[in-house]
């Protein structure tokens, strides 16, 4: 009888200890898979949710996430949408533990250049913020006159104003790494 209770009490300590090495290796696992997910799977995960974007020159910005590429992400407002690079971010509020990756080669490959000049070829009236200087938080009210490879020319006119050279008040030069954000109207099917 006292072997019995003695092989029984071996018998639960291998299992607790089988039970502890196995906890032990999933939160190890967990830990391992959390490391390897990127910001922008986190944010395709939350597509549709309502965010709030605190940019790194203290604008904040809250929307529906509609979108969420590979140099930046676009928000809906009720009246705007508006194009935030990532870098220009200091912190989400609102985003989900949820991380979808990209599939899709082409989507992954499309970057800011690619949306500035889709804005461009329309001739979208913008508000473009960018990082520090005396216009942080005014915005600039214009048109993208080109896109290069890291810059675009933002044609200044009054907002309302149709893009002339008339109209032009000023024509500025804006580095991809300055770019806070583009806030543009929202059309009817965004």
């Amino acid at each position: 009888m006292r072997w019995d209770a003695l092989f029984n009490d071996m018998e639960s300590q291998f299992a607790e200890a089988d039970r502890l090495s196995m906890e032990v290796e999933v939160t190890e696992r967990a830990r391992v898979e959390t490391a390897s997910i990127d910001l922008v799977d986190r944010l395709r995960g939350s597509l549709g949710s309502n965010v709030a974007v605190h940019l790194v020159s203290g604008i904040v910005f809250e929307g529906a996430l509609s979108h969420a590429g590979a140099d930046a992400l676009v928000l809906n407002q009720a009246r705007h949408q508006v194009l935030i690079p990532y870098p220009a971010a200091a912190r989400y509020v609102g985003i989900g533990r949820l991380s979808v990756g990209e599939p899709s080669r082409l989507r992954r490959s499309i970057g800011l250049s690619s949306a500035l000049r889709g804005l461009a070829r329309d001739r979208s009236e913008l508000v473009v913020n960018i990082t520090g200087g005396s216009e942080q938080g005014l915005g600039l009210a214009g048109v993208i006159d080109r896109v290069g490879r890291d810059y675009f020319d933002l044609a200044a006119v009054s907002l309302g104003e149709v893009r002339r050279a008339s109209a032009i008040t000023q024509v500025s030069t804006i580095p991809f790494g300055a770019l806070a954000s583009i806030r543009s109207p929202r059309t009817a099917d965004a």
